[in-house]
């Protein structure tokens, strides 16, 4: 009997990732694959659709990952090299299909690559992956011979994105003149394909795939790595950009000016414009998501929800609510009007596109109508894994005790006369995160100095 044990720190709570060759090797690769379509044959399916990104060490992990898949006697399709979504579209719409596996090391360095799993159109996350390394230690994996078939799905998927676009009079999108990003990316042969049937200027950044990040690291929240974008919008007089992460589940944007339209601010955008035909609709937002996201939401008579952080969490939330948006301040974007739910950097940039043509207001005017605050971006504190928890629930305890007014969907999220702080346990590394957001810089340095009393006092 073969069993197969993992490095104690690639099974995470969303997705499975390490470092190649130190914590995750081609032996990892067959070993989630045939687990995985263990996973899939238990629940009824037999074929599993596989795709990667354009890491230098994602060929040799794919080519493992369909020998356990295979080897777990269920049929493999495999589809182009592309971005996370497209995988996510291919699982959902490719006849047969009940599970997919996408190769990725998303935003991480390039040295990095992992597995991103959907299994009946939902998530495969936390209590799935830790079953994924119980059943490997075990071996109790089915055995057979499977088949390896290819699929190409990506002008499919791009028609399909295009037609978030469906309805829009063209003379509101002749002047459309944008920047993207690709960073080197798995997104850059979707783009090419996406603005050759565009109307309007572009201009594409880093669309040939490189998996060493040669100009920037494909990280859109970080601002520093939006500065090639900025360049761009100012020196072509555009309307605005996009970028995306190494696997395009994520997106940043920029208006005209070269403001930073974050994850709530979209989303406020997003909203405005999908709460118009879907009055009452509930939107979720991640709890590390400032004020102002909710409160307007709710003054577009729309239902503002809070939720955990973390990709796989909030696509199970939005199908446990049947939530139209939500968002997570990391950039992932999530949308169930017309569309499937996941998160999808290329179609979310299409619909603020969509947006902003149906609103009538340039990304510019929309981006300026949002309250500016002052906030911290996220701390990540050190803290042992075995400690972690333990530290967040004894600072929950101190402020109800105290009478604080706390939310306790993910940490602690604590609302005083001068905004909000948060404190929560990272789910994918020894730490402990927080953030704070207040209408002023003396309110800010207030709850900063909070944080500190209650981690340090």
């Amino acid at each position: 009997m073969t069993t197969h044990q993992f490095h104690p720190t690639i099974l995470r709570e969303y997705d499975i990732r390490g470092v190649f060759g130190e914590t995750l090797d081609a032996d990892d690769a067959r070993a989630v694959g045939q687990a995985f379509a263990t996973c899939v044959a238990r629940a009824g399916g037999g074929r599993v659709v596989v795709g990667h990104d354009g890491r230098t060490s994602s060929p040799i992990l794919l080519h493992a990952l369909l020998e356990g898949v295979t080897a777990a006697g269920a049929d493999a399709v495999r589809i182009e090299l592309g971005p996370t979504p497209m995988l996510y579209y291919a699982a959902a719409t490719l006849p047969g299909v009940a599970g997919g596996i996408m190769v990725t090391g998303s935003h991480n360095p390039p040295t990095h690559n992992g597995f991103k799993l959907v299994l009946g159109g939902k998530p495969f996350f936390g209590a799935d992956i830790a079953g994924l390394g119980t059943m490997a230690a075990a071996g109790d994996w089915a055995s057979g011979n499977g088949t390896i078939h290819g699929a190409e799905v990506m002008d499919a998927y791009v028609d399909r994105l295009l037609q978030a676009l469906d309805g829009i009079d063209p003379a509101r999108l002749a002047n459309l003149a944008m920047a993207w990003d690709c960073g080197n990316g798995a997104a850059g042969p979707v783009v090419e394909r996406l603005v050759a049937r565009l109307p309007g200027r572009h201009r594409v950044l880093f669309g040939a795939v490189d998996g060493r990040f040669p100009n920037h690291h494909p990280d859109p929240t970080v601002e520093r790595n939006l500065a090639d974008l900025r360049a761009a919008v100012a020196d072509d007089h555009l309307d605005g950009g996009v970028a995306f992460d190494g696997d395009a589940d994520r997106i940043g944007a920029i208006d005209g000016t070269g403001r930073v339209l974050w994850a709530d601010h979209m989303l406020m955008i997003l909203a405005e414009d999908a709460l118009a035909r879907h009055p009452g609709a509930r939107v979720l937002a991640d709890v590390k998501t400032g004020q102002a996201l909710f409160d307007r939401v709710a003054a577009l008579g729309g239902e503002a929800d809070m939720a955990p952080t973390g990709h796989s969490l909030m696509k199970a939330r939005m199908h446990e609510t049947g939530a139209l948006l939500g968002a997570e301040m990391s950039g992932h974007l999530y949308i169930a009007e017309d569309w499937w739910g996941f998160d999808d950097g290329l179609y979310a940039a299409l619909r603020l596109i969509a947006a902003s043509a149906r609103l009538g207001r340039s990304l510019t005017d929309l981006r300026g109508a949002v309250p500016d605050t002052f906030a911290t971006p996220e701390v990540r504190r050190p803290v042992d894994d075995a400690h972690k928890f333990a530290l967040v629930e004894a600072v929950r305890h101190r402020l109800e005790a105290e009478g604080a007014q706390v939310t306790a969907i993910d940490g602690v999220r604590v609302t005083t006369p001068d905004g909000w702080w948060l404190l929560r346990a990272s789910n994918t590394e020894p730490a402990v995160v927080t953030r704070a957001e207040s209408a002023s810089a003396e309110g800010l340095a207030r709850l900063e100095a909070e944080i500190e009393q209650y981690l340090h006092g």
